[in-house]
């Protein structure tokens, strides 16, 4: 008999221990949260309508869905950045992937980068004309090899050979960007997005700056940034911006947060953006809050700069400041709440 009870001790003894241990696991799972950009700029000038309104909220919405999905099945942030962005780029509603700008040369050229906060890895890519989704082309980069950076016909054949899904480029064609770059192709104009319904094309006026980007963290609490971008509508010499650029458009450190930019990118490169707002809460030992106000709103606004970034720090915590009078965003936050903005604040 005391044997008997003895075993049954050692059975609910054991049971309790181990009911104590997935409680203490499930405790120590980290608050997940996810934040969308889809470009920033004069937007009340663009003059929407309610459908076209109510058709970026929704796209929006559905990318912070997507993103949100993986991270409450556990998966990891970079997932769930690529997936977000995904819904980004396959939207015509954006500049990159499908509703990528034209060249003055009547093409496509796509640029795009992803960061795992966890371990400083990286992979991006610039000046790609076939591959779908740009985004992905980046993360294999970081996953399948040696190298973080790959450009125009290197980084579609490293993508091919990776299976990833290549397109004909006339797949990357819209009328509206056509139409765009009709208006700009005979001048030495450059346009950063849609241009305004005035028909300005006033350098840098009244227009939306493109790039889509997205930061989560997950339930490990590893941080995870990425960014994809058609650049400058009419651009000459295969310029690059910032977006491919690990640390000025596209950062994550587990250590302070994970950002995306979106803006002029020649001013997001000569002022690093990215990194620099890590860089103060690191080094500095301040706030998400204050690091990236900094930056965007006094750094960047005095050199000249428009734009903005979003951005999230380790412990879930949002910001997402903007010098234009509007960026299209969005984010869930780690309380489940989502919310979707244009040029509200």
């Amino acid at each position: 008999m005391s044997r008997i009870i003895l075993i049954l001790f050692f059975i609910s003894m054991t049971g309790i221990s181990y009911v104590d241990a997935q409680a203490k696991k499930n405790l120590m799972k980290h608050s997940i949260a996810i934040a969308v950009h889809g470009g920033a700029g004069n937007l009340k000038k663009l003059g929407l309508t309610p459908e076209q309104e109510k058709n970026y909220r929704d796209t929006l919405a559905l990318a912070l869905h997507t993103g949100y999905e993986i991270l409450k099945k556990g998966g990891s942030s970079v997932d769930a950045v690529q997936a977000a962005i995904n819904v980004l780029e396959d939207s015509p509603l954006f500049n990159a992937g499908k509703g990528s700008v034209f060249t003055n040369d009547s093409i496509n050229e796509m640029d795009a980068a992803i960061m795992n906060g966890a371990d400083l890895k990286c992979g991006a890519v610039a000046g790609v004309r076939t591959i779908k989704n740009p985004i992905n082309a980046a993360r294999v980069i970081m996953d399948s090899s040696q190298f973080v950076f790959l450009s125009g016909r290197g980084a579609e054949k490293f993508a091919a050979e990776q299976h990833l899904e290549i397109v004909d480029p006339s797949y990357f064609y819209t009328k509206s960007r056509w139409d765009q770059l009709q208006k700009l192709i005979h001048t030495d104009t450059v346009a950063l997005d849609h241009d305004s319904t005035t028909g300005d094309i006033t350098p840098m006026k009244d227009e939306k700056f493109g790039t889509v980007g997205c930061v989560a963290i997950d339930e490990h609490g590893n941080l995870a940034a990425g960014t994809s971008t058609g650049g400058l509508a009419n651009k000459k010499y295969n310029r690059i911006g910032d977006s491919p650029l690990i640390g000025a458009g596209t950062y994550a450190n587990n250590k302070t947060c994970a950002v995306s930019c979106t803006g002029k990118g020649e001013d997001f490169i000569r002022l690093v953006v990215a990194y620099d707002i890590s860089a103060l809460m690191q080094y500095r030992n301040i706030t998400l809050k204050d690091a990236a106000t900094y930056v965007i709103m006094q750094k960047l606004k005095k050199a000249g700069g428009r734009g903005g970034c979003i951005a999230i720090d380790k412990y879930g915590h949002i910001q997402m400041p903007y010098t234009t009078d509007g960026m299209f965003r969005g984010y869930i936050d780690t309380k489940g709440k989502m919310n979707v903005m244009i040029w509200e604040k």
